[in-house]
């Protein structure tokens, strides 16, 4: 494995940092919103992935033959990475999770209706797998679709749809064969946000963000908008997880937070001491750094095995996203010990240690080890699938 970026990685680096100067903006660029900084929840933000689009920055790696340019997954990596790193939207769901999954199973049709759009930027999907009884298991979800007529009609209730208030259609699991084990039961769906049969009632998480519930009430689906094969929603669904895992957890936000830390610790003075003397806190911030490259090894490591043309690499994934996610919440309980009381004080607080930062950090950092498949998920799959320990024990 090569870990030096090659000139022309550089070159695409710089472009991409050139890029995002000339399009500097607040209202689109807010690192405080640590990782859902990725979502195009504003009219502001949804322009900006348009600019990305025309610059042919999405779809690098989709084929030629449905607009792509059968580029390197490297240069998505590095993408996301730049983006991430200012705070602003970046390629995911559309792009990586129901794109690719179009691609690969996806009937003619649904393909010419929504790859041209996701392309373009002109369409925003919401990810609808937990339901309350079916948080980190996805296989146990339970929202119900009866065949009638040419299509389905879907009864239940999904939670934690982070982008149904501004998504223009949701992707959904549902449970089509009761009868068949869990795993082999569910189909995926493709649904308009606007159905009259969906109730989108707010979540708001620890951090303040909005998630969702959303309730089906008899809400139909035409036959031509099921994803791939009948009752093989599942195996779909974990495909798609393993890049939901890598694409939209980067490691840009937690060295940037890393660094943060460095610049407190380094310029404050506490009882007459600077805190950079303080042996223990050099130790703390020193493993921290250390930490924060290996999270960014194993990023790498990702994008290496997927190169390789096998299947997405699912142990990569989720040790990936298992590390990089607990590292982000070690840190924020550092930056909370470190900064001392000052520190629970919000963002935005005048004479704040960190702006802010370490407050806000803390509660956004849980909501990362729950999404896309809690750190027990991934724990449990590293241990089946790379130490190959039994599922029982």
């Amino acid at each position: 494995m090569e870990f030096e970026f090659s000139e022309q990685e550089r070159a695409f680096l710089r472009e991409v940092g050139q890029f995002l100067r000339d399009n500097y903006d607040p209202k689109v660029m807010d690192v405080s919103r640590e990782n859902m900084a990725q979502v195009c929840d504003t009219p502001e933000r949804r322009g900006f992935m348009g600019k990305l689009a025309a610059r042919r920055w999405l779809g690098i790696t989709w084929p030629k033959q449905y607009g792509g340019q059968d580029g390197e997954g490297f240069h998505e990596f590095l993408l996301n990475e730049k983006l991430s790193s200012v705070g602003s939207p970046q390629i995911g769901k559309g792009i990586g999770i129901i794109g690719k999954t179009l691609i690969r199973v996806g009937s003619e049709k649904l393909k010419q209706e929504f790859l041209p759009q996701i392309l373009a930027a002109k369409i925003e999907f919401a990810v609808g797998y937990s339901e309350p009884n079916a948080g980190s298991d996805s296989a146990a979800m339970r929202l119900k679709a009866e065949r009638q007529g040419e299509g389905w009609i879907l009864n239940g209730q999904k939670i934690f749809t982070t982008s149904a208030h501004f998504a223009d259609w949701y992707w959904v699991g549902a449970r089509t064969d009761p009868d068949k084990p869990k795993h082999h039961g569910i189909s995926l769906f493709l649904i308009r946000m606007d159905d009259p049969g969906l109730t989108i009632q707010p979540m708001y998480t620890m951090g303040g963000e909005r998630t969702n519930a959303v309730f089906f009430d008899n809400v139909f689906v035409h036959d031509d908008y099921r994803v791939g094969e009948l009752n093989k929603g599942f195996q779909y669904i974990a495909e798609a997880l393993d890049l939901e895992r890598f694409t939209m957890f980067t490691v840009s936000p937690v060295r940037g937070r890393t660094e943060l830390l460095c610049d407190y610790v380094r310029d404050t003075v506490r009882d007459g001491r600077p805190l950079k003397d303080d042996p223990v806190i050099r130790q703390k911030v020193a493993q921290l750094a250390t930490e924060c490259e290996v999270a960014r090894l194993l990023g790498l490591r990702f994008v290496d095995a997927a190169r390789d043309g096998r299947k997405t690499p699912t142990v990569e994934a989720s040790e990936y996203k298992l590390y990089t996610t607990e590292l982000s919440r070690r840190l924020a309980d550092a930056t909370m010990d470190i900064a001392g009381p000052g520190s629970q004080l919000a963002l935005g607080t005048a004479d704040a240690p960190l702006k802010g930062r370490a407050e806000s950090c803390y509660t956004y950092t849980v909501i990362d080890t729950i999404g896309g498949g809690s750190s027990e998920v991934q724990k449990n799959i590293i241990a089946t699938r790379k130490l190959g320990l039994p599922r029982n024990f």
